[in-house]
């Protein structure tokens, strides 16, 4: 999915693009198919007000946390990727365990063995904090502005995280050097990342995604 985005429009303020990304809590979540299990880090235990060992994860629990309004956008959102693949993603709300309404991005594409889909991988990241600084500091436009930025370049890590094995940080950090070594914005690298990697498996969905990630990591 690319989102509709206008990657060479100027972030407004001072706040420069690296420093709108740093600490927004992230964490990941991985669905087997052969066992339909699912797996939370900590972080997701986190944002969803658990600790690891409170609760064991399912659908149906994950679900249950969305706002009813977002609910079955995310669920047609985990459909499709289930069933025919990502890289994509979806913004919506959810409320933890003590009632708090989170504003989250989630990314996702499958798990391959063998070049085979063998579940979903995903990567869940906490914008409540952020959009809260920019509604103090920004106008209402701005802040919509900012979020999508957020949400490319969230993406963008979510599919070198899952293609690559990196982490969230060493992902970010890959793509904020390119944007230093080449003089452009962060947001503009991490779309480019996004329509490769969905142009490379239109092209050939049943045998681009080992292509789409050495090309992905030799960009960078």
């Amino acid at each position: 999915m690319t989102l509709p985005l206008d990657p060479s429009a100027s972030l407004p303020g001072p706040v420069s693009d690296i420093e709108y990304f740093i600490d927004c809590p992230t964490g990941t979540v991985e669905h087997y198919f052969a066992d339909d299990t699912y797996h939370w880090s900590d972080g997701v235990y986190r944002i969803h007000g658990y600790e690891r060992g409170d609760v064991v994860p399912t659908l149906k629990l994950g679900m249950s946390h969305f706002d009813p309004a977002d609910r079955d956008a995310v669920q047609a959102f985990w459909t499709k990727v289930t069933t025919t693949g990502g890289p994509s993603s979806v913004y919506a709300s959810l409320r933890d365990l003590h009632g708090n309404t989170r504003k989250v991005l989630i990314s996702a594409d499958l798990i391959l063995e063998d070049n085979e889909p063998i579940g979903v991988w995903a990567l869940v990241v906490d914008l409540t904090r952020s959009i809260h600084l920019d509604r103090h500091q920004l106008a209402n436009e701005a802040v919509a502005a900012s979020a999508l930025r957020r949400a490319v370049i969230e993406q963008a890590k979510g599919i070198l995280m899952g293609r690559a094995g990196l982490t969230a940080a060493d992902a970010f950090a890959r793509i904020s050097s390119h944007s230093q070594h080449t003089n452009r914005k962060v947001v503009v690298i991490a779309q480019e990342i996004i329509d490769r990697a969905v142009t490379l498996t239109r092209q050939d969905p049943d045998g681009a995604r080992g292509r789409a990630l050495q090309d992905l990591l030799r960009a960078l």
